[in-house]
């Protein structure tokens, strides 16, 4: 009988290298603090001293209220205090000169307590109206606005000229804090143990790369934990901050973030597309000296930027199978159409399911099953 057809095939030689381990995750970026900015009075919006959407400096001036009403109050709790200092005085001194009549019998202990009583009312009084002063002053500060942070302010919600109200939503302005900002993503709790072991050695890289920016990631430092794994979704939130001092980042965008916990020395590494799932799990289709083909199972430990980490199953220097599988059985005899170089890591920062993942490596791994059955 002649010989079988020879399945034209793409392959690739397995490499044994350093590879970085790494956590991907789908992040959103967030600003480092917010303030949403209101007013402590009611009053006449009286000027208006940004642009929205303008940087700001903390302690900048943003907004003024009209100040006479205030200030009016301011005077006449003054004046209040004055007179009752002066009255105060006076009754102190009374005291002090009905204490000696008293002691020497010319008034009456219920005349000598009443003076005593009305000198301390006084002096209440005065401590009150230092009180008022003091509330009055601050409302007349309240009248200017200035900003509690550096950031970026937001929509102008309030126009010179509108009476506002204290404590009244919306407020007058949100300003955002941009430099430094966070990046938040999630990761699955598995992952936990190992990069709470890794952040204990030092400061972990996490990579944002933005979509459509060819600049390659921007670079940050993992800064929190959080306390407690999420039990709906089993997941435990994680932020990375970076210093953003070229605004590349922005509050609300979405980005793909790459937490660095360390380089794995001497990992077998395959393409992902070389690896396929079927009814007993992952495998490849090695190519052997003869040109024919064995299905081996193996064992996946991450895959990442195109690149497959085989625990076990293969040696360096193997040669794989990474398109054309669909054609293939155990034993088909193969043509190597050009050999590909294993993936290198994307810049792009775009996320890739792992091979196990992939709806076509399934359809050729239940093809192979059937065929070895």
């Amino acid at each position: 009988p002649p010989a079988p057809t020879a399945v034209p095939v793409l392959a690739a030689t397995v490499e044994q290298k350093n590879v970085p381990q790494q956590v991907r995750a789908i992040g959103a970026v967030e600003s480092y603090s917010t303030v949403s900015v209101k007013t402590q009075i009611t009053g006449e919006l009286t000027g208006v001293f940004f642009k929205e959407g303008q940087d700001v400096k903390k302690g900048q001036l943003l907004f003024t209220l009209d100040k006479r009403p205030f200030e009016a109050d301011l005077k006449k709790a003054e004046g209040n205090l004055s007179k009752d200092r002066a009255q105060a005085v006076n009754a102190r001194v009374q005291a002090r000169r009905f204490d000696a009549l008293f002691k020497a019998g010319v008034v009456s202990k219920e005349e000598y307590d009443q003076m005593q009583s009305n000198a301390e009312a006084l002096e209440a009084a005065v401590a009150s109206d230092e009180a008022a002063v003091e509330n009055a002053r601050v409302q007349v500060l309240y009248c200017s606005i200035y900003s509690p942070i550096n950031g970026r302010t937001g929509n102008l919600i309030v126009h010179q000229g509108n009476m506002i109200k204290a404590n009244d939503n919306p407020p007058l302005v949100n300003i955002n804090q941009v430099e430094p900002i966070y990046v938040a993503f999630t990761v699955p709790e598995q992952n936990l143990a190992e990069i709470k072991r890794y952040a204990s050695t030092g400061k972990l890289r996490v990579e944002a790369y933005i979509p459509n920016d060819t600049r390659g990631p921007a670079v940050g430092t993992l800064s929190f934990i959080d306390n407690a794994v999420d039990q709906t979704t089993g997941t435990i939130k994680l932020k990375g901050e970076f210093a953003n001092a070229d605004r590349r980042l922005w509050p609300g965008q979405f980005v793909n973030a790459v937490l660095r916990l360390r380089n794995q020395p001497n990992a077998i590494v395959v393409p992902s597309q070389a690896v396929q799932n079927g009814q007993q799990g992952q495998f490849v289709f090695v190519i052997k000296n003869d040109m024919t083909v064995e299905a081996r199972p193996i064992v996946i430990g991450q895959s990442a930027d195109g690149q497959a980490i085989v625990e076990k199953g293969l040696a360096p220097g193997e040669r794989v199978v990474t398109d054309g599988q669909l054609r293939l059985v155990p034993g088909s005899r193969v043509q190597i159409k050009q050999a590909l170089i294993p993936s290198q890591p994307s810049q792009s920062g775009r996320l890739e399911p792992p091979a196990s993942s992939r709806p076509e490596s399934t359809q050729e791994g239940n093809r192979t099953q059937e065929a070895q059955s």
